[in-house]
């Protein structure tokens, strides 16, 4: 199934399509009253924060998975129903649409793509918007988790294979830190800005993806996983390695798990 669907493809889709608006914001204000103001017709939007992320303690990481029954109940409420072909979408290059994208496909769905380019290059291909809310007919999709990889806090600290840090490249280095409790990166992880995948707000061609990948040690036969600040960005970079022809676990606790405990190791500087 491909990861990506053009906005002239979506536009002549035939067939039942379910929008999600996942518009957010690290820190910043919610996408609602963004959303409110302009979206791709009949798209629901997605809040992030509270559908797409469960809630516990720091030890857990900002963002974990949110329980199946949970994101069931939030995708019956999107009006998704088994079946459904689903686009997510957001006006950030899919930094935030790639959770909604990551998620659904690992509790089950297949036919789930990213509207690359977003919001902005909906509106250069000539796209109506709306406003206001969409409040669709409930669906009745069934979810279970699974159906992509996954590693823990332990699995991350023994990784085999390349480990990816998809954060940027300052917090990586342990330059800066706006939000987690300590500056760097889990040990042997490899810096991989997630920004780095996309020119002009869309991805990169296949190719060039591959060749990005290929420079910090993704190799055939190689087990990949990506970790960024809370589980976020990092489903953008297994989404990026899935266009590259790469599979990828991804790590959901990310950095604000591992500097929430005081037993783990933090490395700092620009190797791994």
């Amino acid at each position: 199934m491909s990861i990506l669907i053009q906005p002239d493809e979506l536009m002549a889709a035939a067939g039942r399509v379910v929008l999600l608006d996942v518009r957010w914001r690290l820190g910043g204000p919610p996408g609602r009253d963004d959303y409110l103001a302009g979206h791709l017709p009949g798209a629901v939007f997605v809040g992030l924060d509270t559908e797409l992320a469960a809630h516990g303690e720091p030890k857990d990481g900002r963002h974990p998975l949110p329980p199946v029954e949970a994101l069931q109940a939030a995708a019956r409420r999107w009006g998704i129903s088994d079946g459904d072909a689903v686009v997510a979408y957001d006006d950030s290059g899919c930094l935030a649409a790639a959770r909604a994208w990551w998620l659904l496909r690992w509790a089950g769905l297949d036919d789930v793509r990213l509207l690359d380019g977003g919001l902005g290059a909906w509106v250069e291909a000539g796209g109506p918007l709306e406003t206001g809310d969409v409040v669709p007919e409930p669906g009745g999709v069934t979810l279970d988790g699974g159906h992509l990889p996954t590693i823990d806090i332990d699995g991350a600290a023994a990784h085999p294979g390349v480990l990816l840090d998809a954060r940027a490249a300052e917090r990586y280095a342990g330059e800066v830190e706006p939000i987690d409790p300590k500056a760097g990166h889990v040990p042997g992880a490899v810096s991989a800005p997630t920004t780095d995948n996309l020119r002009g707000g869309r991805f990169l061609p296949a190719d060039e993806l591959s060749r990005r990948f290929e420079a910090v040690g993704v190799r055939a036969g190689v087990e990949v996983a990506a970790y960024c600040g809370s589980g976020v960005t990092a489903a953008h970079e297994v989404a990026a390695l899935a266009i590259a022809g790469f599979e990828a676990a991804l790590y959901p606790g990310s950095w604000s798990q591992w500097s929430n405990h005081d037993d783990r190791p933090v490395a700092t500087g620009t190797t791994p």
